[in-house]
């Protein structure tokens, strides 16, 4: 596996220090014309890194499957782009173009990508929300 490192800089901007605007479709654009996309990896970029939360956007092609990586935080699954089945214990949906699956803590789940697709994942870990160490 090639690591390649993406300068999303120009996708992002700051309106003051409580927020971040960022592109996604520039960022998208930007991960599928990497060199471990075209050679048919999944390509992924995390766009917020704090103690509470993480946001990773994950392009990833046709048939992919994903399984629980994050089992103990909960974790919101927004499709940007394409379609995917998603399983957990208790029901297994279709997710499509702007939907969004939200789990809580210690649900394993599993995805497989019916299609070429776009995935935003937001992990927010309960314990340190709640503000418990």
């Amino acid at each position: 596996m090639e690591i390649e490192t993406l300068d999303p800089r120009s996708a992002f901007s700051k309106a003051d220090l409580s927020s971040i605007n960022i592109d996604l479709s520039f960022i998208v654009d930007k991960m599928k014309h990497t060199n471990s996309w075209l050679k048919g990896e999944l390509n992924s970029i995390v766009l917020l890194n704090t103690h509470e939360k993480q946001m990773v956007l994950t392009a990833v092609h046709k048939g992919t499957e994903i399984t629980s990586f994050q089992k103990n935080d909960s974790l919101s699954v927004a499709i940007f782009d394409g379609e995917v089945n998603f399983h957990t214990v208790n029901e297994s949906v279709i997710l499509n173009k702007g939907q969004t699956m939200t789990l809580h803590d210690h649900i394993e789940y599993s995805l497989k990508t019916r299609k070429e697709s776009v995935l935003l994942l937001t992990i927010a870990n309960k314990n340190l929300l709640q503000g418990e160490n």
